[in-house]
């Protein structure tokens, strides 16, 4: 049985095309000034023999790998995934390659993550929220370019993307409020995030503005997934608490809620409003349509990515997300009477 081939290798791309090994070299990198003659022979070597230029090769040989890692918390979250989708769009006509990994939220995890993404030899790693310490991120940023959202550090080698979740805590709190409701539910969510905390914030804030007293029997524990909404709903129900609408603190609990609400006999929103959080594509094709606080996934993503370009490419990013916006839908209604 003959032998299979091995990979086709620059040095016989130069042999068939007639040139040095460094020019073919020069060619792939985007550095040379050669001949239209010379360049249009490594094309059609290349093409000839089927040769697949090898990034992380040709990246350590000009000092780049030309990947980028990527700490996310859930690959299959809505939510984050149109964020790195964004990251993708944005990495990849610059000839970047996105390495994914998750932390699962949990902060030695994340650790490991980067631990195994440095030792990939990535040119920088964007984190996307997560519980990782600001510590291990500073020192992470002595290595290589750190971009990290969903907070509010400073450090050399490192930039954050900030969103501020407390006004949109605070929006979505005042909406309802607007349209008469005072015994609001508030479905939180996991108590360790500090974009949970800031919504919480946001939600007391806006019920102070307006007079209401704070009942910490109307919040309600959750983690941000659509079955944590389901049970806060039969919670509130069983504690026999008196509410007319639910704020959840992201879209997935507010589905949730919408299903535990059904099955209690309870119309959204003739019988309770609900709002959530984040803006979820599917949030406007709920039944009905989901009222939420709009928060750019994809953006975020883009603008990350955006952020380590620049500072791969010495430039110091300004990068900023768009403040909250309410979106009003019809899973929100006026009080009656």
């Amino acid at each position: 049985m003959p032998s299979r081939p091995g990979p086709v290798t620059i040095e016989m791309v130069a042999r068939a095309a007639g040139v040095s090994l460094s020019t073919v070299s020069r060619i792939l990198n985007g550095t040379a000034v050669v001949s239209e003659t010379k360049s249009r022979a490594v094309e059609e070597a290349i093409a000839a023999l089927g040769f697949v230029a090898n990034p992380v090769a040709r990246g350590l040989a000009g000092g780049r790998t030309l990947s980028i890692g990527v700490v996310t918390q859930a690959i299959d979250s809505p939510f984050y995934g149109a964020a790195l989708r964004g990251i993708e769009d944005q990495l990849g006509p610059e000839g970047y390659s996105p390495l994914f990994v998750s932390g699962h939220w949990d902060a030695a995890t994340e650790v490991r993550c980067i631990d195994v993404l440095r030792s990939r030899r990535v040119d920088g790693i964007i984190v996307l929220t997560g519980r990782i310490s600001d510590a291990a991120l500073k020192a992470c940023a002595k290595a290589l370019p750190v971009v990290v959202t969903g907070r509010t550090l400073k450090a050399p080698g490192l930039f954050s993307l900030h969103f501020d979740n407390f006004e949109g805590g605070r929006l979505a709190t005042q909406h309802l409020i607007q349209l008469g409701h005072r015994r609001i539910a508030f479905i939180t969510g996991d108590p360790a995030h500090a974009d949970s905390i800031e919504r919480l914030r946001g939600y007391r804030a806006a019920l102070e503005a307006a007079g209401i007293v704070f009942d910490p029997a109307l919040v309600v524990p959750g983690e941000y997934h659509e079955v944590n909404g389901l049970l806060a709903v039969d919670r509130l129900v069983e504690s026999r608490q008196r509410f007319t609408a639910i704020f959840a603190a992201n879209d997935q609990m507010a589905f949730g809620a919408a299903l535990g609400l059904q099955r209690r006999s309870l119309r959204v929103p003739d019988d309770v409003s609900l709002v959530g959080f984040d803006d979820l594509p599917t949030s406007q094709y709920a039944i009905p349509p989901l009222s939420t606080v709009h928060q750019p996934a994809y953006e975020m993503g883009r603008l990350a990515a955006t952020a380590m370009l620049e500072m791969l490419s010495g430039v110091k990013p300004t990068a900023e997300l768009a403040a909250p916006r309410f979106v009003a839908r019809e899973s929100s209604r006026r009080l009656p009477g």
